[in-house]
């Protein structure tokens, strides 16, 4: 099985991606809807990913 390296970065957006499908799907009945409650979602995660990037630096100096 090849070994798979991702950075942290990377592995959070696939995280934010994976959920963002999961929560699409299960939430919302028509396909439209679920696309852009996805792309809603997905937009939410990175921005939250920014904001706590930049709370962790500056608490840390």
């Amino acid at each position: 099985m090849p070994k798979v390296n991702l950075t942290h970065f990377e592995t959070t957006l696939l995280f934010a991606f994976l959920s963002s499908i999961v929560l699409g799907v299960v939430s919302k009945k028509t396909d439209r809807d679920r696309l852009y409650y996805g792309l809603y979602c997905f937009s939410y995660f990175v921005v939250a990913v920014f904001v706590i990037a930049w709370l962790m630096k500056l608490g840390h100096g």
